[in-house]
């Protein structure tokens, strides 16, 4: 547990929290903790951490989804120029950026690997296959699969582009899903299988050539002139 001195709780938990955030506790897209789980973690009150919470989304840190909970929108303070520009260009073209990162990612990934990382890859793909009754569950489940991915390319510069086009597609994906009314089928588990298996078998240029396709073949689902 994380005691929290001096005066402005609410700042001194908004920060604390923020920096847990930053460190991967809870990737973007992830569903916080409640207020009744989160204010004892910081040794604040309920309204204090309720504050906090209200001050990281105003900063875009964080997002409330009525019904849903408090969800995590980016690592850091909303509306750069950079996220200025990935508002604006067509999902089509972040996917083609994400073909540049998470292609090398996956290749890298393959020769880099820990176990662990390829531990914490398979057990988010089998939360990947379970959350296909849901447009929502599923993408959430989708970009931590790929983030998982990216992390054990253990190359800070590409995770830090990954994460900061993570909440643009994410949003375009959920929307996609939910006008197509299918949310994956046995077909795209089985492709994202191959690439697990691929960066297991440390086969660079195969999780690659894997990542790449799947990738093209979800560009051209998205843009409805191809």
């Amino acid at each position: 547990m994380t005691a929290i001195r001096r005066t402005s709780l609410a700042d001194q938990a908004a920060e604390l929290l923020l920096a847990r955030i930053q460190s991967g506790e809870w990737p973007i897209g992830t569903k916080l903790p409640g207020e009744t789980t989160l204010a004892p973690m910081f040794d604040v009150g309920r309204s204090t951490m309720r504050e906090a919470i209200r001050q990281l989304a105003g900063r875009g840190i964080l997002v409330t989804r009525q019904g849903s909970g408090v969800f995590v929108e980016s690592l850091d303070e909303a509306r750069t120029e950079w996220d200025r520009v990935l508002q604006r260009v067509h999902i089509t073209a972040v996917l083609e950026a994400r073909l540049a990162i998470e292609g090398e990612a996956a290749a890298l990934a393959a020769t880099r690997r820990t176990p662990t990382d390829l531990d914490t890859i398979r057990s988010s793909l089998d939360l990947r296959n379970t959350a296909r009754s849901d447009a929502v569950d599923l993408v959430n489940a989708d970009m931590a699969f790929h983030r998982f991915i990216v992390v054990a390319s253990h190359n800070d510069i590409l995770l830090g582009l990954f994460d900061s086009m993570a909440p643009r597609l994410r949003d375009a994906m959920i929307d996609m899903l939910r006008i197509a009314g299918s949310f994956g089928d046995d077909a795209d588990h089985d492709t994202h299988a191959d690439v697990v298996e691929a960066i297991a078998a440390r086969d660079s240029q195969r999780a690659h050539a894997l990542t790449r396709a799947h990738l093209l073949e979800l560009s051209a689902s998205m843009n409805p002139s191809t």
